[in-house]
């Protein structure tokens, strides 16, 4: 079996080997995979993180030995909290803009190792804050299908940094989410960073956001945004309707 880790800021995770493919996920610095198949220009890879299975450009591929890839495994990287951390690639004295929530591999003192290049952290690396201050954090942040950084999100997207952040590892999909953490019997009842999942027409979990409390929940829909949350759903404030019908809430924590 072959192992990569990510040495770049952000990288489009595919459903097929080709530029033209939906991204369905995305894989930030330092977070490494295990690597199923290379076709072409493609590797077919599968993310430690989380178990999503996609397709990245070679490229873009650093490998990792056996060892290196047990040991992130055993004990999960340190990891950004800022919407942006420079790492200084001290090889060819670039500056790499890193997305909050990306692993420091193999960090010593400031210094991140992966493969045989040294990357060091520009300024302090910084402690996370409140569930309820980092979910904020991203209020504005436009809705990527796909996408885990402030620049652009999705709704499961968006909970699992957050939660990756409050040092908790989530599944990458709201209908994978709805199955990890315990059951809350009601909106009434939930509590600030529990988890609503919301169905569709068919019954199949589609969407989820961040309870707040107050009958309030964050989420990414057009955009990270505030809206009430009652017994029936999500209210918009914004276009004075329903949006989303409420399935269940989860605890994690």
């Amino acid at each position: 079996m072959e192992y990569g880790i990510c040495n770049l800021a952000v990288i489009p995770l595919r459903a097929e080997p080709s530029d033209r493919s939906e991204m369905v996920s995305q894989v930030l610095f330092g977070e490494a995979f295990e690597i199923l198949e290379w076709k072409d220009k493609w590797v077919q890879v599968t993310t430690a993180l989380d178990n999503y299975t996609g397709w990245i450009d070679r490229l873009q591929v650093v490998m990792l030995g056996h060892l290196a890839y047990k040991r992130l495994l055993q004990t999960p990287a340190p990891v950004t909290y800022r919407a942006i951390t420079q790492a200084w690639k001290i090889i060819d004295n670039t500056v790499i803009y890193l997305p909050a929530g990306s692993s420091l591999a193999f960090l010593e003192g400031t210094t991140s190792y992966i493969g045989d290049q040294r990357y060091d952290i520009i300024g302090e690396i910084g402690e996370t804050d409140s569930i309820a201050n980092v979910a904020r954090s991203f209020l504005n942040s436009p809705y990527l299908w796909g996408g885990r950084t402030h620049f652009g999100i999705d709704c499961s997207g968006f909970t699992q940094i957050v939660y990756k952040l409050q040092g908790i590892a989530l599944k990458r999909d709201a209908s994978m989410q709805a199955q990890e953490g315990t059951a809350v019997d009601s909106v009434l009842t939930a509590k600030l960073g529990d988890l609503a999942f919301f169905n569709n027409d068919e019954g199949r979990i589609t969407h989820v956001g961040i309870i707040l409390g107050a009958g309030k929940i964050i989420h990414a829909s057009g955009k990270v945004k505030i809206d009430s949350i009652d017994t029936q759903g999500i209210y918009s404030d914004e276009l004075k309707r329903y949006t989303h019908r409420l399935k269940i809430i989860r605890r994690y924590f």
